[in-house]
């Protein structure tokens, strides 16, 4: 192919109702058609990545296998296209403009006038190419975080209309927006898409499709609507109605005949279409009668009345690949911490799931409930996945309860404590020191070897991995001995032997914690082998 071709996937009415999955969608369909296409997400903050955002405001951050913090829809791009998407695929406001500014204290714009516009959208231009040729892709699929409204969405529009009016033949416009059914109306009503169109309009851009999310199908009467007012051809009008999974909706795009339509518009031809494993998996999700109950212990949960189980959203899609390969329907339940320290009775009733997960975390909030919650498991033999601070957590609790190491904590908890038996890493201690903190944990993939034998061993059945981080604390080796001698065992890390990555009990059905986030690296067709261990011994205990 001559061109790299450029899809905009922009937001209309409002955030949050599925952009991300939308152009995850549409990178399966045409993957499926034969076309290498990857994925770009661009977030509107000044923020430089996703790592300083708090998880009840943002959602997850994913870590990629290069190290960079960015936005969970990289997650789901990387689960839909089975590929691992790098930073070379994730921008922020803050990162185009500190780029532009170093280039321009670097003398590289040769003395000019630097302004916003034309250099920040040209900026924006030079890294959507610099994905197309680094993943060697035909397609390049750019989400634009937010909704068309956004003063801050400005320059990142005009980045794609310059990049249209430079290569007419080769940029398409997809815009999500939401078609509102009011109970007291009980019509669809289209007319907040037709406003979006219009403000769209008004930076110079057409949408070539509308994907109409909505609590239903959209019928033949609102596509005919939508066609006159917002200039798109009927068919175009994509519907998108709410559905039980998300992995659902490459099978709607492809039932609305999407992939073809985009194909046809940049006059390519279809090379071959294999969605089959895909659609089997769905079918067998949907299937699926057992079911196991699985409790996630944990504090990032809610948001004013609400509960915002983005902040956990690897780990909720990591259970599902694993339960629904093993025959099984997840049934996930967040549970509070902080609900623990007020009413320590109540941890109890872990004891009525088949499986519980404590998953990564910062602060001190909630954290002598999760201690609670380790040691009920612990005791009571409930499989456990500790993931990051559930790892050091669950080192902190057996410290204290098996080894008997006096208010044993970590350095993060109480850094003026005796005995921290999870403690900073010498060089993050040192980042800490000088206030840097954006960017500067242990990040991205790390290599861990496996103690032969062992039940993680056992389960990733190699003796070497490579799994994702994100952490500035890990396990003190000066306890090791000690805790190792009253029954801890180490059964993963690092190469050099120095950082513990992985600890276990060997008398317990499923104790495993991690320092690491194997949900980064699971897929719907390819599950990740801790979780699939983990769901095994769920499956037993029930």
């Amino acid at each position: 192919m001559t061109n790299t071709k450029y899809i905009f996937v922009i937001g209309g009415v409002m955030s949050s109702v599925g952009k991300g999955v939308a152009s995850a969608s549409i990178g399966k369909i045409l993957q499926a058609r034969g076309y290498e296409a990857t994925i770009m997400k661009i977030d509107p903050y000044i923020n430089v990545d996703a790592g300083t955002m708090n998880p009840t405001e943002h959602g997850e951050v994913f870590v990629t296998e290069d190290g960079d913090e960015t936005d969970q829809d990289i997650g789901n791009y990387e689960r839909f296209i089975e590929k691992n998407i790098l930073s070379t695929n994730y921008m922020t406001t803050g990162r185009v403009y500190r780029e532009v500014i170093q280039r321009e204290r670097n003398l590289e714009y040769d003395g000019k006038c630097v302004e916003v516009v034309p250099h920040i959208p040209m900026e924006v231009i030079d890294r959507i190419k610099t994905a197309g040729k680094k993943t060697k892709s035909d397609i390049v699929i750019i989400e634009i975080g937010g909704t068309i409204g956004e003063y801050q969405n400005v320059l990142f529009l005009e980045a794609g209309r310059m990049l249209k009016l430079k290569y007419p033949q080769d940029v398409l416009f997809v815009l999500v927006s939401y078609l509102p059914i009011p109970a007291m109306v009980g019509e669809m009503k289209t007319k907040p898409t037709q406003h979006a169109v219009r403000t769209l309009n008004s930076a110079g851009l057409q949408p070539d499709f509308i994907i109409c999310r909505s609590e239903r199908a959209i019928d033949k009467k609102r596509r005919e609507k939508l066609a006159v007012f917002c200039g798109i051809n009927p068919k175009s009008a994509i519907s998108c109605p709410d559905v039980d999974s998300v992995y659902e909706v490459p099978l709607m795009f492809k039932k609305e005949k999407l992939d073809e339509q985009i194909l046809d518009k940049f006059d390519l031809k279809a090379r071959k279409t294999d969605l089959k494993k895909w659609k089997n998996l769905v079918q067998k999700s949907k299937r699926l009668k057992k079911k196991i109950r699985i409790a996630v212990v944990g504090k990032y949960f809610g948001t004013g009345d609400f509960t915002l189980s983005d902040s956990y959203i690897s780990v909720i899609e990591a259970v599902k690949h694993a339960s629904w390969q093993q025959g099984l329907q997840p049934e996930m339940e967040w549970v509070d911490s902080e609900d623990y320290e007020k009413d320590p009775k109540r941890v109890k009733e872990l004891g009525q799931y088949d499986g519980v997960i404590v998953p990564g975390g910062f602060g001190t909030r909630g954290i002598e409930g999760i201690i609670k919650a380790i040691k009920y498991v612990r005791e009571n033999n409930i499989p456990y996945l500790g993931l990051c601070y559930g790892m050091q957590l669950a080192t902190i609790e057996f410290a204290r309860s098996v080894a008997k190491i006096k208010n044993a904590t970590s350095t993060e908890l109480d850094p003026n404590a005796q005995n921290q038996v999870i403690h900073i890493m010498p060089d993050q201690e040192k980042k800490l020191l000088k206030q840097d903190y954006g960017g500067t944990m242990r990040l991205g993939a790390w290599p861990c070897k496996l103690r032969r034998g062992t039940h993680a061993q056992k389960a990733y059945g190699k003796s070497e991995i490579s799994e994702r981080h994100r952490h500035r604390y890990e396990f003190n080796n000066a306890y090791r001995s000690r805790l190792e001698k009253a029954g801890l065992k180490i059964a993963g890390t690092s190469p050099d032997n120095h950082i513990v990555e992985i600890i276990e009990l060997e008398d317990h059905p499923f104790f495993i914690g991690v320092q690491f986030h194997p949900e980064f690296k699971s897929r719907p067709l390819d599950p990740h082998p801790l979780y699939l261990a983990f769901v095994k011994a769920c499956m037993k205990k029930k």
